[in-house]
C-alpha cells in the first residue's frame, strides 16, 4: 500500500522498525522544504505576509490534529517535542499538582518508560503510589485485573493504547468508563496507537493523550499533547518564556496566553509542525481504518509463516496490533538482529525502553517485529525465509 511514496523502499530494505520511527513519505519533506526555501519565518510573531502564511500553515496542522483524533476544540490540541515530552508536561504540570502524599496511580509493568519515570519522580518529590495493574497470562490489561487493582486512594491510571512490547490493545472505552464512575483521571500514552488505528478522543472520553509525529510518518521533534480543555486549563506551564505569555512587569505580575499556546513557549519546530499537517493529509486521505484493517491481515500472515518455526519463541501471538515480539532459541536478541541486518532486514532488538517487563515475561531482551501500512507480505516472507535458514547459528557465530 503507497509502497512508491517511500524513496528508502527503493534502497532493497525490508524495514520493520515503525514502532520505533517510521519512514517518512515524499510529501514530508516537500512540505518542510517549501517552508524553509519560500516563507521561513517565525510563527506567531510578525505582521507581515510571508509570517502570517506561517500562522496560517501551523495553525492548519492544529486544525487537522483536532479532525484525526476528533476533539472538540483546537484549543485542546497543544504542540510538544513529542510524546516523552508531552507526558512529561502532563504528569509534572498538571498531576502533580492535584495529587497528595499516598496518593495511588496505576500503570503497567508493560509500560514505556516515558510512562514510568516520570511517576517514579512524584513519588520521591510528593510520596505518591505508583502501583502495577496484574497483567494476564497474554500479558494484556482487562477491566476486571483494573477494578481489582483500584482502592479508595486511587487518583489516576496511565496507559498505554497500545503497548510498544506485547503490543496489546488495552479495551479503553471500559476502562475509562469505570475509571470516571469512581473520580479517576485517565491518561493515554497514544504513541503506538494513533499512528495505526481511528482514536475518538470524545468517544472514549480520554482525558489527556500523548504521541508522537514521527511513529506516523512525520518529523522528528515533534509531538502532541491532547487535553480536556477544562483540564488544560488547570495545568500549569512548565516550560516558560517568549510565545506563552500575554504580559509580565518587573514586579513579576504576569499573565500567561490563552490556550493552547501558553504551552508552547519559544520558537516551535515550525518547520516540523508544517510537514507534520502535510503528512496527517496523507494519512486522512488512505484512511485510518484502511491502515488498521491492512496491518491486521499483514499480522495473521505473519504469525501464521513464523508459527511454523519451531525455534522461534512468540511471546505475543494473540495481541492485536502489528506489533510482534520473538526470541531465536539460544541466540541473543541483538546477534539475531544484526544477522537479519545482513539481509537488509531491519528489526529492533533490546528491552525496547519497558524495562521492567522482564519481570512479567521472564527475558530482559526481545526482536520486535512492527509493521506499517507500506508493509508487504514479500517483506515478512524475507524474514521468515532469513528465520528458516539452516545456516543461522553459524553465520552468526
Amino acid at each position: 500500500m503507497n509502497y512508491n511514496d517511500f524513496n528508502l523502499l527503493n534502497q532493497n530494505i525490508v524495514y520493520l522498525d515503525n514502532g520505533a520511527t517510521t519512514l517518512k513519505p515524499k510529501v514530508l519533506s516537500e512540505a518542510i522544504s517549501d517552508y524553509y526555501n519560500n516563507y521561513s519565518a517565525n510563527a506567531h510573531r510578525g505582521d507581515y505576509d510571508m509570517s502570517l502564511k506561517v500562522d496560517t500553515m501551523y495553525e492548519k496542522t492544529r486544525t487537522l490534529v483536532k479532525e484525526l483524533i476528533n476533539a472538540k476544540s483546537e484549543k485542546e490540541i497543544v504542540f510538544t517535542s513529542g510524546a516523552t515530552d508531552s507526558l512529561n508536561k502532563i504528569i509534572l504540570g498538571y498531576a502533580k499538582n492535584i495529587l497528595n502524599e499516598e496518593d495511588e496511580v496505576l500503570i503497567t509493568k508493560a509500560e514505556h518508560a516515558s510512562n514510568i519515570l516520570p511517576w517514579f519522580e512524584l513519588s520521591d518529590q510528593i510520596g505518591i503510589k505508583v502501583k502495577y495493574i496484574n497483567l494476564t497470562d497474554d500479558y494484556k490489561v482487562t477491566l476486571d485485573n483494573v477494578k481489582k487493582s483500584i482502592t479508595a486512594k486511587t487518583k489516576i491510571i496511565s496507559l498505554a493504547h497500545i503497548t510498544n512490547v506485547v503490543g496489546d490493545v488495552r479495551p479503553l472505552e471500559e476502562i475509562i468508563e469505570y475509571a470516571h464512575k469512581n473520580n479517576i483521571l485517565v491518561i493515554v500514552d497514544g504513541a503506538q496507537a494513533v499512528a495505526h488505528k481511528p482514536v475518538d478522543v470524545q468517544k472514549l472520553d480520554i482525558d489527556f493523550l500523548a504521541f508522537s509525529a514521527h511513529k506516523m510518518c512525520g518529523p522528528t521533534g515533534v509531538g502532541v499533547l491532547y487535553g480536556k480543555e477544562e483540564l488544560l486549563k488547570n495545568m500549569m506551564p512548565i516550560i516558560l518564556g517568549g510565545g506563552m505569555n500575554a504580559s509580565f512587569e518587573e514586579d513579576s505580575t504576569r499573565v500567561y496566553s490563552e490556550l493552547p499556546h501558553r504551552f508552547e513557549a519559544g520558537t516551535p519546530n515550525i518547520a516540523g509542525v508544517i510537514g507534520f499537517g502535510r503528512v496527517l493529509e496523507y494519512l486522512l486521505d488512505i484512511g485510518m481504518e484502511k491502515i488498521n484493517n491492512y496491518e491486521q491481515e499483514l499480522r495473521k500472515y505473519a504469525i501464521s509463516k513464523l508459527k511454523k518455526n519451531n525455534n522461534l519463541i512468540i511471546y505475543n501471538e494473540n495481541s492485536e496490533s502489528g506489533i510482534i515480539t520473538f526470541n531465536y532459541h539460544n541466540v541473543f536478541s541483538q546477534d539475531l538482529a544484526i544477522y537479519l541486518n545482513k539481509y537488509n532486514i531491519c528489526v529492533r532488538a533490546g528491552n525496547h525502553c519497558a524495562k521492567i517487563l522482564k519481570n512479567e515475561i521472564g527475558v530482559k531482551n526481545t526482536c520486535r517485529v512492527s509493521l506499517y501500512f507500506y508493509n508487504t507480505k514479500d517483506d515478512i516472507d524475507k524474514l521468515v525465509d532469513a528465520l528458516n535458514n539452516e545456516n543461522l547459528i553459524n553465520e552468526i557465530i
